[in-house]
């Protein structure tokens, strides 16, 4: 008996912890001004909540065939949502010119770039 509503604070802790990061998300993503504020907001709020979620849920159902489901939903999210973040993110710095010019131009580049770039510098001062 105490087991069971030990069990059941467990699950609607993380299911209300779960609501909760998805609310703060919303309204991260709707107050911030930044383009990339919105999209770090966005990203951090639906992973942690979708994993309280599934979470709350796999601790409510109890482990079965459809445990492996929800599990995979979980480590879909963990993959994708980062990504696709992190995709967005940097769509937003190349097209927007005066994102690309508060944060400089040298912000983003490979290692080539930067050894051209090195290589640049010391020519021009001899």
């Amino acid at each position: 008996m105490t087991s069971q509503w030990i069990g059941f604070w467990v699950v609607a802790v993380c299911l209300l912890f779960g609501m909760l990061a998805f609310t703060a998300a919303v309204i991260g993503a709707n107050r911030f001004g930044f383009a990339m504020n919105r999209l770090h907001s966005a990203g951090i709020g639906d992973t942690l909540g979708v994993m309280c979620i599934v979470g709350g849920v796999l601790g409510a159902t109890g482990f079965h065939a459809d445990t492996l489901k929800l599990i995979l939903i979980i480590v879909f999210m963990w993959f994708t949502s980062p990504v696709s973040s992190h995709f967005l993110t940097q769509i937003e710095y190349y097209t927007n010119p005066e994102l690309y010019r508060i944060v400089g131009k040298g912000a983003i580049t490979s290692e080539k770039q930067k050894k051209q770039q090195k290589k640049q510098k010391n020519h021009s001062r001899k």
